[in-house]
């Protein structure tokens, strides 16, 4: 095993890395249990929205966290744990890809974010007080 992977799977099995670990977990439990609830919504109600707007912000999340445990799980052999990481991994993926919703406060906010951090961003023209 590559002393890399070695010392992940030490620092995995430490109190903070099962710490780390279990709260990684949390957020992926929490961010496909947000998805159920945007699946069983009525569509443009409040509740979907909410929960549409929960799941795509923690999807990016869940993917590193399930990809990270995934590499843990191979480096230290679980080849059962590696297996169901990757379909969970798969999973939100498909979800966070082909859930076309309309439901979402991430909606458009792509160029107004994008134009505000080019306002922020430009150099302020800072004109000289005449000279009298």
């Amino acid at each position: 095993m590559n002393s890399g992977l070695q010392a992940l799977t030490m620092f995995a099995g430490s109190l903070t890395g099962s710490i780390l670990l279990t709260l990684g977990q949390t957020v992926v439990v929490i961010c496909v249990c947000f998805d159920m609830v945007r699946a069983l919504s009525v569509p443009r109600s409040h509740r979907r929205y909410v929960a549409n707007t929960v799941f795509t912000t923690l999807a990016w999340p869940s993917i590193l966290i399930c990809a990270v445990s995934v590499l843990i799980d191979a480096a230290s052999g679980t080849w059962r744990d590696v297996a169901a990481g990757v379909f969970i991994m798969v999973m939100v993926i498909y979800r966070w890809r082909n859930g076309g919703d309309e439901d979402s406060w991430w909606k458009g906010k792509g160029k107004k974010l994008a134009t505000w951090f080019r306002n922020q961003t430009a150099s302020r023209s800072v004109t000289a007080p005449a000279a009298a």
